[in-house]
């Protein structure tokens, strides 16, 4: 980060190329073509871009550039040495984001546009990259370790995150976040997350203050542009992991609901889909369509929608009682429409 991003309030990193990364796989069964084992692998692109990659000469196998498409044995070791690309820009974390840290635990306010860790066009362009920027700039304590986030928000969504130093920590508070206490058996019960959003408006018979439970299974579905994608499932679909959110009713506004949500499970997407099946998708959400189901044009980092990581509750690995808050944006405040 450079010290002039530093020093403003609402600093953005701007778009820049980044490095090139490294995808490195191994062959688990034997495969006849290494274009076909790529074009799974990494279903964004087809075999056609695989095989101008492979005559490119981004590709190795065993250690040796791989100069012509041909079967793959087990034990293989593939490398896709990716060019730099152009990252958008993204937001910079301040100082003033850190809602807690005893040296173990770090909990951050997340601004919206931020994304969390290396994915979707993201390598250096990322809240851990920024982390580590903290850290080499002697702004954080390791003592205990590099702190690492535990969970994801997606990208366009604000609010409370997760970090911790130790790997144990990492691990309790993963399985608490997650499941609800659902995890290691020694992890006790004991968090809440709440999150404030914008939904489409929701059905006429919903009252102001009324609760009402979301329980629609979330499961992968074929998606054009990513091989798969997490959307609403049936019940009957074994693949499919439950899920609950608890929606509650704020004010009625001229075109959306402000709402409140409690999630007793962190499934991918969770409240952008659960909302969308229940036919209010998150306002100006571009991927999820009512019913549940994904635009195949749209991603998961597009943004447009608003959705706050408001408060958190948990039990500490120590056995503390943690209530954590970070502020409403202003859209997501009541009266606020």
């Amino acid at each position: 980060m450079s010290s002039a991003a530093e020093g403003a309030p609402d600093a953005w990193l701007p778009a820049a190329r980044n490095g090139g990364h490294s995808y490195r796989d191994r062959v688990c069964e034997p495969i006849g073509s290494a274009i076909a084992f790529y074009a799974e692998r990494y279903a964004h692109s087809g075999p056609a871009v695989w095989e101008q990659r492979l005559a490119a000469g981004e590709i190795q196998c065993n250690g040796q550039q791989l100069r012509a498409d041909g079967p793959l044995q087990p034990g293989d070791r593939l490398v896709w040495h990716r060019p730099p690309w152009q990252e958008a820009a993204v937001p910079v974390l301040q100082e003033h984001a850190v809602v807690f840290d005893d040296g173990d635990l770090l909990v951050l306010n997340k601004p919206s546009g931020l994304p969390v860790l290396p994915a979707g066009g993201f390598l250096r362009h990322t809240l851990l990259a920024q982390l580590e920027g903290w850290q080499a700039a002697g702004r954080l304590d390791v003592a205990a370790g590099r702190p690492r986030p535990v969970h994801r928000l997606g990208r366009f969504t604000s609010g409370l995150l997760v970090c911790a130093r130790r790997s144990s920590s990492r691990a309790w508070l993963s399985a608490l976040l997650r499941e609800n206490g659902g995890g290691p058996a020694a992890a006790p019960p004991g968090c809440r997350k709440l999150y404030r959003a914008l939904t489409q408006p929701l059905p006429a018979d919903w009252a102001l203050a009324e609760t009402r439970p979301l329980t629609t299974p979330i499961g992968l579905r074929p998606h054009p542009r990513l091989g798969r994608i997490w959307c609403a499932a049936s019940a009957q679909d074994p693949a499919a992991l439950p899920s609950r959110s608890d929606l509650t009713l704020l004010e009625r506004r001229h075109n959306s609901c402000l709402v409140a949500v409690a999630i007793a499970t962190g499934r991918p997407h969770q409240i952008r889909i659960h909302t969308a099946a229940l036919g209010a998708p998150l306002l100006a959400d571009p991927l999820y369509r009512p019913g549940g189901q994904a635009d195949p044009a749209a991603l998961p980092g597009d943004g447009g929608y608003q959705l706050h990581a408001h408060r958190l509750s948990l039990t500490h690995p120590d056995g503390r009682p943690l209530e954590l808050e970070a502020p409403l944006p202003p859209l997501l405040a009541s009266g606020a429409g």
